[in-house]
């Protein structure tokens, strides 16, 4: 490899570290803003240890992608192998790893939305109707998605309000093609027809709607992650093979 490409490949190897010791703090804070901030709508699942264990691997994965930044600008600046070689190494193992993820969720998409459906039932049968943060959340989920329960509006039969008083149900799963005569946006509604003025679809469906529309650009995401980190391995291997011997002098101390 000639001088100027070795060069160039150095400085848009550190470029591209660079970039992604930024996306990794970005996902350290998305995963953090997830973990803390009780005003999104993911606290409808904030009693569920998997999606806190989901938002402690999303701040892992951030911490991991920068220092994985780091390691790759510092190795490509300064022509460290080792460090370049670890550099490779890491990425392999996160391709993998994000190869294995993709097919478990989807070989195990019907355990998921099991998991899913028993956390929206607990929080359904502890509704109380009061306009907590939790329940603005849902009541938004359901009112902007269309929806009522996660598979239908069964799941909201054994909530004790509506067990107690079979004349109301949730004013956020009213349909207003069918009825207008209510205008709450939380707690619970009365209704003089024969059955809830609901929508008929839980939000699972809607969901999986939302994910067969956008499976393309999902699909695109993916696979762009997937080249960038390609890109990555054969700029690190490339600089790696073609550098000189080690010169430890090269490295700053800190």
């Amino acid at each position: 490899m000639g001088k100027g490409c070795l060069t160039a490949t150095k400085y848009f190897l550190f470029l591209f570290n660079l970039i992604f010791f930024l996306l990794g703090g970005v996902i350290l804070g998305f995963g953090l803003w997830l973990l803390l901030d009780n005003q999104s709508f993911i606290v409808v699942l904030s009693d569920s240890m998997a999606v806190k264990v989901a938002c402690y691997i999303l701040i892992g994965v951030g911490g991991f992608s920068m220092l994985m930044g780091f390691v790759g600008c510092l190795g490509a600046i300064y022509e460290v192998r080792c460090l370049l070689g670890l550099y490779f190494t890491c990425l392999l193992l996160i391709l993998i790893a994000q190869i294995a993820a993709g097919a478990l969720i989807y070989f195990q998409k019907d355990v998921l939305d099991e998991e899913m459906s028993k956390i929206v039932i607990k929080v359904l049968d502890g509704y109380p109707g009061n306009n907590t943060t939790t329940e603005q959340a849902w009541d938004f989920i359901q009112r902007t998605m269309e929806c009522c329960g996660w598979s239908g509006r069964q799941d909201w039969y054994g909530n004790p309000t509506i067990v107690n008083n079979t004349l109301h149900f949730p004013c956020s799963c009213q349909n207003f093609s069918l009825s207008s005569a209510n205008s709450s946006d939380y707690g619970f509604c009365p209704f003089t027809t024969n059955e809830w003025p609901a929508y008929e679809a839980g939000c699972s469906e809607s969901v999986e709607a939302w994910l067969r529309t956008n499976m393309w650009v999902i699909l695109g995401v993916c696979l762009g992650v997937a080249f960038i980190e390609l890109l990555g391995m054969i700029l690190s291997i490339c600089l790696c093979k073609n550098v000189g011997v080690v010169d430890y002098t090269k490295v700053p101390k800190y």
